[in-house]
């Protein structure tokens, strides 16, 4: 993908503008439009159909979670990553069951950021290493627990370099059972990423590269 297109969707103008300015030094970033809160952000995606939203997740008039479940049922080409102050658990499970491609907290440094945005474009997942620790605490199995049939063919799809997309198109699941299956394989193996996950998994010998 040459250029990817961003769309802000954040109802406080100085944070969009910040956001404005980082993006602006990415050769390889484009931002098409802004939206002050969700139901802004579902119309100019119908309209520029981007290839990441940038959501915040409180907002007025449409909060991030609905205009995200919203935006991956009806364009399931532009992928959401979450961009917010807000780091509890409930907000946190509740985005990622929406669809969202990644987690992040605003305070994530600007080079994670473009990172993630990255990632998203193609349909990886990426979660702020804060927000990935929560959902391994939150999750997290005994060590010697083992994976499901299902979690084990979703990993060996990630070993393959498979993307969420073609994951869930090859088990015949959505994107967000994948996303979910992803998160209960990264806390049962503790770990906070695919490439770490792949190599846990094969030192236990749950897959075979």
């Amino acid at each position: 993908m040459a250029t990817i297109h961003i769309l802000i969707c954040d109802d406080h103008p100085v944070v969009r503008a910040g956001l404005q300015g980082m993006l602006a030094s990415q050769p390889d970033m484009a931002l098409v439009g802004e939206a002050s809160n969700g139901a802004e952000a579902l119309a100019l995606v119908e309209r520029l159909r981007p290839h990441v939203v940038l959501m915040d997740l409180q907002m007025p008039v449409m909060d991030g979670v609905t205009a995200t479940t919203q935006i991956r049922a009806r364009f399931p080409q532009t992928y959401v990553l979450v961009l917010t102050t807000y780091d509890s658990d409930a907000n946190i499970l509740r985005a990622i069951e929406a669809g969202a491609i990644g987690y992040l907290l605003k305070d994530t440094p600007r080079d994670e950021l473009f990172r993630a945005i990255r990632a998203g474009a193609g349909g990886k997942s990426l979660l702020a290493p804060a927000v990935a620790a929560r959902l391994m605490d939150r999750m997290r199995a005994p060590p010697d627990a083992s994976l499901s049939e299902r979690e084990i063919e979703v990993l060996a799809l990630v070993a393959r370099g498979a993307s969420n997309k073609e994951i869930g198109r090859t088990l015949h699941i959505s994107e967000a059972t994948v996303k979910s299956h992803l998160i209960h394989i990264f806390g049962k193996l503790a770990v906070a990423d695919r490439t770490a996950a792949v190599a846990e998994a094969t030192r236990r010998g749950f897959i075979t590269l």
